[in-house]
């Protein structure tokens, strides 16, 4: 629980934004065989959604530094919240595949101005240092992906639309809570210009974690996206699943990844998580078919998701010379088109040859980004050691005007 509890209340009210946000990544995963079945598409028509809402995320990330070093990190969380509280409740109230794969491609632009600004937040704002920051920041991340399906699992029992407007309802709620709670943020001392996050990538270290992310981030989305069609379970089963999955992301996210850290380093922690993730998705394609094994391999797979997720959101972070927005957000634009392009692909593969393949090409792909991570061993030991890529102390990269004061009276002191 360390750094979790004794946060400001401008961390809570982005934290819990953040588990919102992060619940609109599950959410629609129990509809999807509800939404091909009453729309009359194909598997791979409705894995578009995951397809339009993260290609999208992906490419805005780019423009997100640009905006925020503007008009503030808070007018950017805000502007992202209500982006996507139109966008979700256009799309619970589509007619159409096609009308909600538009719709979640403007969700994607909200939720690439949220993701990116609501990281730097967290961490500029936290107490008890950065690690910390990063594990609440995960915290939020594994409820929200936890919560999200067993949530769209109960509305889309009832209706395919309900997960949707559940979601703009929800967001509403944290828009309102950022607003309140959230004291206004001074506008950064400089602008950051629109090639920041594609200049931070010629950085070895950061690009090559984020090609690993890429690769990582394929075998995640075939599982999320996909997985649902084959095991054939309704709405609110298929919630449960993934409940208990997302469950074990959360818990493994905040407690395990620390631990394992400890233990190894990031660099082994990451090289076993991304192992044993490789051969849980080997076990998927062999077993597609076999409801028991799919299951369990699926909410299992929530633990080496858990530590990865972690452990390579601290990497990313350490291993850059650039300031933590960029970086994420050029980690962000990298990791996303694999998270878009592989449902997609994972119902055209299950189309032309059958529904196994998707798993193994997932499974393949995972075990080359251990090889491709295995390229960065010594920038992420010296980054757990504090020191550069040339062996020197590293220095902070981040922007003062980041730091979101804790009160109005702090805020003032900044502003002076």
């Amino acid at each position: 629980m360390k750094g979790i509890l004794g946060q400001p209340k401008a961390v809570y009210a982005v934290a819990f934004a953040c588990v919102i946000s992060f619940m609109g990544i599950g959410l629609v995963d129990p509809i999807l065989p509800a939404l091909s079945s009453e729309l009359d598409a194909t598997p791979s028509q409705v894995t578009l959604l995951f397809t339009s809402y993260l290609l999208v995320t992906a490419v805005a990330m780019l423009g997100t530094n640009w905006v925020s070093s503007r008009i503030g990190a808070k007018k950017t969380l805000i502007t992202g919240l209500a982006i996507i509280v139109v966008f979700s409740a256009l799309a619970g109230l589509s007619g159409s595949v096609g009308q909600i794969v538009g719709f979640r491609a403007g969700w994607g632009l909200g939720n690439a101005l949220f993701i990116a600004t609501s990281l730097a937040v967290i961490v500029a704002s936290s107490t008890g240092g950065f690690a910390g920051a990063i594990v609440l920041y995960e915290a939020a991340l594994g409820l929200g992906i936890a919560v999200g399906p067993l949530l769209g699992g109960t509305l889309g029992s009832i209706s395919w639309r309900g997960p949707f407007i559940g979601v703009a309802v929800l967001m509403a709620l944290a828009l309102v809570a950022t607003v309140l709670l959230l004291p206004d943020t001074p506008r950064p001392d400089h602008h950051t210009p629109l090639s920041a996050p594609l200049k931070a990538l010629r950085h070895r270290g950061l690009a090559t974690l984020s090609i690993t992310a890429l690769l990582y981030n394929w075998g995640f989305f075939t599982m999320l996206g996909y997985a649902p069609f084959p095991m054939g379970l309704s709405a609110i089963q298929l919630g449960f699943v993934f409940f208990g999955w997302g469950l074990l992301v959360a818990i493994f996210s905040v407690a395990g990844a620390p631990y394992l850290q400890g233990k190894v380093g990031t660099a082994r922690g990451l090289y076993l998580a991304l192992t044993l993730f490789a051969v849980d998705l080997a076990v998927m394609a062999v077993f597609t078919d076999v409801l028991w094994v799919l299951v369990t391999t699926v909410v299992v797979a929530g633990v080496f998701i858990g530590i990865n997720n972690t452990l390579t959101t601290q990497a990313v972070m350490l291993v850059s010379p650039v300031e933590r927005p960029v970086a994420s957000a050029a980690y962000g634009f990298v990791r996303f088109v694999g998270g878009g392009l592989a449902p997609f692909a994972a119902g055209k593969l299950a189309e032309g040859f059958n529904v196994h393949v998707p798993f193994a090409i997932a499974a393949v792909a995972v075990l080359v980004a251990v090889g491709v991570l295995s390229t960065a061993h010594d920038a992420m030991t010296k980054a757990d050691a504090g020191l550069d890529e040339d062996g020197h102390p590293a220095a902070e990269h981040d922007d003062p005007s980041d730091v979101i004061p804790e009160d109005d009276d702090a805020l003032e002191q900044t502003r002076r």
